[in-house]
């Protein structure tokens, strides 16, 4: 078995695999009669040919540190955005590309983080780390198949710090 420690979200360490969603930085615009900072244009959203963005509500269970990754997928048609509805930590979990995953990734996102997976990138089940679990997804509605699953030959033991 393999054995990573999840490493903290960053946007340069995870440029490779999408676009971490977060307020850094001075805000672009001030909107709102001064009272709100827009930070605009964050993520790279590709739904590819034939699709269009939709929007959706996940709900998933919490897993816990250490956890044992056995699958990853990606979506070979259009990028996909977790944006959580919670200000808990929760994993993101990536592989390097290839026709099969290559190694594994993992981070920690912080509370108050998101994430854009580009379109074609290896990557684990959504995986939050607290209740709720709920998540508002962006991600390309189509007629075509945009999914694919890979097993693991040899899970993945991710391990981090304790919240």
């Amino acid at each position: 078995m393999t054995e990573i420690v999840a490493q903290p979200l960053t946007a340069e360490a995870f440029a490779p695999y999408g676009d971490v969603l977060e307020i850094a930085g001075a805000p672009d615009k001030i909107i709102n009669q001064g009272l709100c900072g827009r930070y605009h244009d964050r993520a790279a959203l590709d739904f590819g040919p034939g699709g269009r963005a939709g929007i959706s509500l996940f709900n998933a269970e919490p897993r816990s540190l250490p956890y044992r990754l056995e699958m990853v997928e990606r979506h070979p048609e259009g990028s996909q955005a977790f944006v959580p509805m919670h200000l808990k930590p929760w994993l993101v979990v990536v592989a390097e590309p290839g026709d099969v995953p290559g190694p594994v990734h993992a981070f920690l996102a912080a509370s108050g983080q998101g994430i854009n997976f580009h379109r074609g990138t290896w990557h684990g089940v959504l995986t939050p780390l607290h209740e709720p679990g709920l998540f508002a997804v962006v991600d390309r509605i189509g007629d075509t198949a945009n999914l694919e699953e890979h097993w693991l030959e040899t899970p993945v033991i991710i391990g981090g710090p304790r919240f």
